[in-house]
C-alpha cells in the first residue's frame, strides 16, 4: 500500500513531522531568509479560511498565474484542504492562453502575482461568468468587492478544517504545453499524485537533511511532483531561484544537495564546465581525460589500475571539486527529466561527483512512469517502471503506461480521452521506445514527430538536436526533413561565442546578421553540426543549415512554458528561410560516403 493516499495526508504529516525545519528559502536585499513547515502550515491554514470566506467550497476550481514562491504552495495546499481543485499557469504565457485556461476549467477565483497580470487579464475577465474573485499577491494591490489581496485573506482568523478527500478526487488540473492547438486540462487526482510521491519515498535516497534550489516551474508536472510535493513531505527544503540566470550564484550560496532539472539546464551547466576546463593548461585537460574515462571504468565495473584511481584522486581535488564548489559543494544528486539528457551530458555530471538519476513520464503519468534509481542505474535509459507501475511497448513501438499514477483524462476532451486511454487501463504515451533484457526503457523518438523522408526512411530529430545543443555555438536547432530529399536544421546561434571565437580566427563584425553570413563562420558550424551528428546515420544527418541569431523562448512563442519548441510556430516563422535551404541553386552536392555505404548495404 501507498505510504500516502492524498495531498492531504501528506501536508499533515509534513507539519506535524517536520514543524521547526526550513522549508522555503527566498532572498531578498541580498540575504537568504526562511520559512518553516510550521510558519507555512499556519500561514495556509489562514488562507484555506480565506477562500472559505469568499464561498470558496469543495468541487470549485482555484487558477493561479505565478512562478514559484511561498505564496504558490499556500494556495495549493490550501486548495486541496477545501477539496478546491488547483490550476496552476505560467507567468510566461500569453494572456490568450490564460483566458482559454480559466474559461476552460470553470475557475471560480484567480490568483495572480502581480497587479501586472491583473491589468494584463482585464480583458477577459468580465466576459468569463463562472470567475467571481481575483486574488494578488502584490503588496500594492487595491482591493475592492471583486479584488482581493492575498496577504490580508492568509492572515483571516476564522478556523476552517481541511476535508478528507477520497484518493479519486480532482487534485487539481495541469495544463500541457500546446506545442499544436490549445492547451489541453489534464486531470490529476489527489491518488494519481499521492502514489507517485509514494514512490519517491520507496526509490531515492533523500531526507529531511536534503535541500534543492528550485527553478523548475511548479505548474509543470515534473516540478510539482517531484520536487514541490515530493521534498515537502520529507521535511526537506527548497531555496528558490531568484531567475535562471541567477542558478550558479544561487547554487553556491544555499549548497543544495539536490538539483531537479530539464536537459536545457544540464546542457548549459555542461557547456560552462567544459569551457572553464578548455582554458586549463594542457596536463589539467589530459588529466581530466583521464579521469572521465576512469569514471566509465567505474561505472562499467571494469577494474580500474593503480594509476587511474591515483590520476582519479588528483584531479577529484584540483579539478572536479572546484567544479562542485561552483555548484555549492554539497551537491549529490541531479534529477533529470522533462527530455531525454544527453548520455554524454549525463555521463560528464556524473563522472564530477554528482550522480545522476534520470526519470521519464508524461504530465498524464503524474509525471513518473519510470526511473532510474540506487542499484537500479543504468545511463542512457530512463530507468525501470517505480512500483505499482508498469510499462509495455505496443506493435508499433510506442510506449504504454499502465498504474494508479494514470491521469483520470483530458478536461471536456472525449475525443482525445478515446485515442489515448486504453479499455484496460493503459495510457497510449505518443513516444516510442524500447525495453532491454534487464527491463531499463529507453526512449527513441516521439511518434508525432518522426517524419519520413522523399526516401522513405523515417527520421526522428530530437536526439540529433540534443547533440547539436552540446556545441558551445548553439543556442538551440530544429531540424526539418518532412518529405524532402535530406535533413536540413534551423541553428539559432550564440552570437557572444561566435564573437569570442572570431577574435582568434580573423572575423569581426558587430552586426549579428553580417557576422552569421560569414564564410569562416559558416564553415565553423559545418565543423560542428559534423562534429555532432557523427553519432547518428548518414540519411539522418544535416545537410545544410541556416543561422539566425534570435533564440526560440516563450515571450516570441516559439518555445512552450516546459521549454519544449514549438516545431509548428518555428516553421511559420522561418518557412521561406527553411525553404530556401532546398530551392537555392546550386550544384548537387556529391553523395554523402555514410550515407552511400549504408545504402550500398540495404
Amino acid at each position: 500500500m501507498a505510504k500516502f493516499q492524498t495531498l492531504v495526508d501528506i501536508y499533515h504529516d509534513a507539519l506535524k513531522t517536520y514543524p521547526d525545519n526550513p522549508l522555503f528559502g527566498t532572498k531578498s536585499g541580498g540575504q537568504w531568509s526562511w520559512m518553516t513547515y510550521l510558519e507555512f502550515g499556519r500561514t495556509t491554514d489562514g488562507f484555506r479560511a480565506g477562500l472559505a470566506s469568499l464561498g470558496l467550497e469543495r468541487g470549485d476550481r482555484v487558477a493561479i498565474i505565478a512562478n514559484n514562491r511561498p505564496e504558490w504552495a499556500v494556495a495549493a495546499y490550501a486548495c486541496f484542504g477545501l477539496g478546491v481543485a488547483f490550476v496552476p499557469m505560467y507567468e510566461a504565457q500569453l494572456p490568450k492562453d490564460w483566458e482559454f485556461i480559466v474559461k476552460d476549467c470553470d475557475a471560480k477565483a484567480l490568483i495572480v502575482a502581480t497587479d501586472a497580470i491583473v491589468e494584463k487579464t482585464k480583458e477577459f475577465l468580465d466576459s468569463i461568468g463562472s470567475l467571481k474573485h481575483i486574488i494578488s499577491m502584490d503588496p500594492a494591490t487595491k482591493t475592492s468587492d471583486r479584488v482581493h489581496s492575498f496577504k490580508s485573506l492568509a492572515a483571516t482568523k476564522a478556523k476552517v478544517g481541511t476535508i478528507t478527500p477520497d484518493p479519486k478526487d480532482t487534485a487539481g488540473f495541469i495544463y500541457t504545453s500546446g506545442t499544436t492547438g490549445n492547451p489541453k486540462g489534464v486531470i490529476l487526482s489527489h491518488g494519481n499524485i499521492a502514489t507517485n510521491v509514494s514512490a519517491i519515498h520507496d526509490c531515492f535516497p533523500m531526507s529531511s537533511m536534503d535541500r534543492s534550489l528550485s527553478f523548475l516551474p511548479w505548474a509543470h508536472s515534473f516540478g510539482q511532483t517531484v520536487e514541490l510535493h515530493g521534498l515537502f513531505s520529507m521535511g526537506a527544503s527548497l531555496a528558490i531561484a531568484e531567475s535562471v540566470e541567477k542558478i550558479l550564484d544561487n547554487l553556491a550560496e544555499t549548497k543544495p544537495t539536490l538539483l531537479f532539472s530539464v536537459p536545457r539546464i544540464f546542457n548549459k551547466l555542461y557547456a560552462a564546465v567544459q569551457k572553464q576546463i578548455s582554458t586549463k593548461p594542457g596536463v589539467i585537460q589530459s588529466m581530466v581525460k583521464t579521469s572521465l574515462a576512469t569514471r566509465g571504468k567505474q561505472r562499467n565495473g571494469e577494474e580500474v589500475s593503480f594509476g587511474e584511481g591515483l590520476v582519479l584522486a588528483l584531479t577529484d581535488k584540483v579539478v572536479f571539486a572546484k567544479v562542485r564548489a561552483r555548484f555549492g559543494g554539497e551537491l549529490k544528486y541531479a534529477f533529470s527529466g522533462g527530455a531525454a539528457i544527453s548520455t554524454e551530458v549525463a555521463e560528464f555530471i556524473d563522472s564530477l561527483g554528482i550522480t545522476v538519476y534520470e526519470g521519464y513520464g508524461l504530465t498524464e503519468t503524474s509525471p513518473i512512469a519510470t526511473a532510474n534509481w540506487p542499484n537500479n542505474r543504468k545511463i542512457g535509459s530512463v530507468g525501470k517502471p517505480i512500483p505499482g507501475v508498469s510499462v509495455k511497448i505496443s506493435d508499433d513501438g510506442e510506449i504504454v503506461v499502465y498504474g494508479p499514477n494514470v491521469m483520470q483524462g483530458y478536461h471536456n476532451r472525449k475525443e482525445e480521452n478515446d485515442a489515448v486511454l486504453l479499455s484496460d487501463g493503459g495510457f497510449k504515451t505518443g513516444d516510442m521506445g524500447r525495453i532491454d533484457g534487464d527491463g531499463f526503457l529507453f526512449i527513441t523518438g516521439r511518434l508525432k514527430e518522426q517524419y519520413k523522408l522523399e526516401n522513405g526512411k523515417y527520421v526522428v530529430p530530437t536526439p540529433l538536436e540534443e547533440q547539436i545543443k552540446l556545441s558551445p555555438y548553439v543556442l538551440n536547432v530544429m531540424v526539418h526533413g518532412d518529405n524532402k530529399p535530406y535533413n536540413v536544421a534551423l541553428v539559432v546561434a550564440n552570437v557572444a561565442a561566435v564573437k569570442e571565437w572570431g577574435k582568434d580566427n580573423g572575423v569581426s563584425d558587430s552586426d549579428a546578421d553580417k557576422l552569421l553570413a560569414n564564410a569562416k563562420v559558416r564553415a565553423l558550424f559545418k565543423k560542428e553540426l559534423d562534429h555532432y551528428g557523427e553519432k547518428f546515420k548518414g540519411f539522418e544527418g544535416v545537410k545544410d543549415f541556416a543561422l539566425v541569431s534570435e533564440d526560440f523562448t516563450t515571450d516570441n512563442g516559439l518555445l512552450t512554458p516546459s521549454l519544449k519548441v514549438k516545431r509548428r510556430k518555428v516553421f511559420e516563422k522561418y518557412e521561406s528561410v527553411i525553404e530556401a535551404l532546398y530551392t537555392k541553386k546550386r550544384e548537387k552536392a556529391p553523395e554523402d560516403k555514410k550515407q552511400k555505404a549504408e545504402a550500398n548495404a540495404e
